[in-house]
């Protein structure tokens, strides 16, 4: 099926959710956003209060700070697909429960199926544990990590940032690491493709 067809198709299922409890407590779902055949998607925990309010995935602070890392890297919102594992806001920003996280991971595996991006990059530790539970984000973030078919990129969550300085440089730091994160990916890539001509 096209994948635009079956994003398109899983916002529609996002929308009408009951899954868990916080579709009774969230004004709008949050599916996700942006460029469905992006090299790159960013996938953070939940919604927040802008979020929820809009509909959007990151158009808060923490998207500002997000979309003021992307331009450090000379790419734009539209160049890349944001999301959230988490797709209806849990009150007053609460971390999610085990069974909300159950109830939605579904989507974010088909979401991510379709789009097949050369790279997750993670933002917080909820949404690095998701594809690597026995992470440690003050250990594991700016190091690139093999997660079955996936690359994954762990950095502190833009929010997290905000509210520390230290965080706030590392983040920084991770961001500028993207471009040859991706060069090592393709390197890897072809490298295993030569391979297997070889071997065929």
């Amino acid at each position: 099926m096209d994948k635009n067809i079956l994003l398109t198709q899983l916002e529609q299922e996002i929308a009408v959710c009951t899954k868990c409890a916080l579709c009774k407590t969230a004004i709008h779902p949050v599916p996700g956003e942006g460029n469905i055949n992006a090299d790159i998607v960013f996938v953070g925990e939940a919604p927040g209060a802008t979020e929820d309010a809009t509909g959007r995935p990151f158009v808060g602070r923490a998207g500002k700070l997000l979309e003021e890392l992307l331009i450090a890297l000379k790419m734009e919102r539209k160049d890349v697909w944001i999301g959230n594992i988490i797709k209806h806001r849990p009150p007053k920003n609460r971390d999610p429960l085990p069974e909300e996280l159950a109830a939605c991971e579904v989507y974010l595996t088909r979401q991510l199926s379709a789009i097949n991006p050369r790279l997750i990059v993670t933002l917080g530790r909820f949404s690095m544990n998701y594809f690597y539970p026995e992470g440690k984000i003050s250990r594991d973030h700016g190091n690139l990590i093999k997660v079955k078919d996936y690359y994954v990129f762990p950095v502190y969550h833009p929010a997290a940032a905000l509210r520390n300085g230290k965080m706030f440089e590392a983040l920084k730091k991770d961001f500028l690491k993207i471009p040859s994160v991706i060069e090592e990916i393709n390197e890897e890539n072809s490298r295993k493709l030569k391979e297997q001509i070889i071997n065929n």
